[in-house]
């Protein structure tokens, strides 16, 4: 475990925040949604986004509320059933927090995912630039599992692990998990009382995995133990994760200022870092571009995005979200990154202002090849 000295800036300096909350949490143990909670948590929100942060919400609760609203005491087992359950609840679930959310001066939308949205690659990027162009609005996301369509083999199985791949996929600085647990216990604080409290620790040791317990409500699908996996897939795009009771009062606020609050696990590679180095490290690359001298120099030296203008040959057969090299006019790989566009687009689009994209291939697309958030340089002195 690491020392809690200096954890409390992670979430301090965090800018884009990920907060994932479960269905006892929200449906008061499946009772319905408990809107004393849930506006508190918007309240919350809004404060964050006041003082500059960017949320993006995920929350489970349409299943469960559907449950409720149906008149079910138990989980049904039939996906046909979760599925209708889940359409039913997912109307009052988004209308909570859409008023709630209203209430304290900012707006919401509803974004239901599949794994299938983040498997696929041109859905993954619609998904992003969704999510990213929603945050520039101001406006708070709230993303659940779109149980009403998944079946067996695409179901993340619970919003730990979606909190997570949102987390990834808008590559926020923290992952904050509310559950009904105040974090992490070396054992089961219900059968061993003598359990310690786990303040921080290290996303990924499979120390922790240990500790984790199975699920502990009727009403959610996930445990101690997802959540722990939730943090390790976290870190993977230098996510920090902290597992707090939400309903210790101003939790968000407080975690915001740098206060300890629940259990800390630190991801250990920082966010832009492990992004480059997936990119850098990337061995499967489906194309190239090659760029003028100009464009070169301003890659290479100012850092600048790559402009299908600047871009005088295209090689390969890729697709849009492909990790692609950018080659200098001598042939030299000085960059690579992820395609906006895919190599048939990119033919048609070199040498061409971004006026004339949507003339060209029938929408206004992105006006970079390769944002400069995608692209890693690969020559030394860059």
């Amino acid at each position: 475990m690491t020392s809690n000295d200096s954890s409390s800036a992670v979430l301090r300096d965090a800018r884009r925040i990920v907060v994932k909350v479960g269905s006892s949490l929200v449906t008061n143990e499946g009772r319905g949604l408990d809107e004393r909670a849930i506006g508190e948590w918007c309240r919350q929100l809004a404060g964050l986004v006041k003082a500059g942060r960017e949320v993006v919400m995920v929350s489970s609760g349409a299943v469960a509320e559907g449950m409720k609203r149906l008149g079910w005491t138990a989980r049904p087992k039939e996906i046909n059933e979760l599925q209708a359950a889940a359409a039913v609840g997912q109307m009052g679930l988004a209308q909570m927090y859409e008023t709630k959310l209203r209430e304290n001066g900012l707006g919401s939308a509803q974004v239901l995912l599949t794994h299938g949205d983040l498997a696929d690659r041109e859905r993954y990027l619609n998904a992003r630039s969704t999510l990213l162009t929603l945050l520039d609005l101001n406006v708070v996301p709230v993303i659940n599992e779109n149980d009403t369509v998944v079946n067996d083999e695409i179901k993340f199985g619970d919003n730990d692990t979606l909190g997570a791949l949102v987390a990834n996929l808008v590559e926020a600085d923290a992952l904050v998990i509310l559950t009904d647990q105040k974090g992490l216990f070396t054992a089961d604080p219900r059968s061993h009382p003598d359990a310690s409290f786990v303040h921080v620790g290290q996303a990924g040791d499979p120390a922790l995995e240990a500790m984790a317990g199975g699920a502990g409500s009727s009403i959610g699908r996930g445990g101690m133990l997802t959540k722990i996996l939730a943090a390790k897939r976290a870190a993977g795009s230098g996510a920090s994760t902290v597992i707090a009771w939400g309903r210790e009062p101003d939790a968000l606020l407080r975690l915001a200022r740098g206060e300890a609050i629940g259990t800390l696990l630190v991801a250990q590679t920082a966010k832009h870092q492990a992004r480059k180095r997936w990119m850098a490290d990337h061995l499967q690359l489906r194309g190239a571009v090659t760029v003028d001298a100009g464009a070169a120099a301003k890659v290479r030296s100012e850092g600048k995005s790559l402009l299908p203008i600047g871009m005088v040959g295209v090689e390969g057969d890729f697709s849009r979200g492909d990790v692609i090299a950018v080659r200098d006019p001598q042939g030299v790989e000085l960059a690579r990154g992820l395609a906006n566009y895919s190599s048939a687009e990119a033919r048609l689009l070199c040498r061409k202002p971004s006026g004339e994209f949507e003339r060209l291939l029938g929408y206004a697309g992105e006006p970079e090849m390769v944002h400069r958030d995608n692209l890693v340089l690969m020559v030394r002195g860059a």
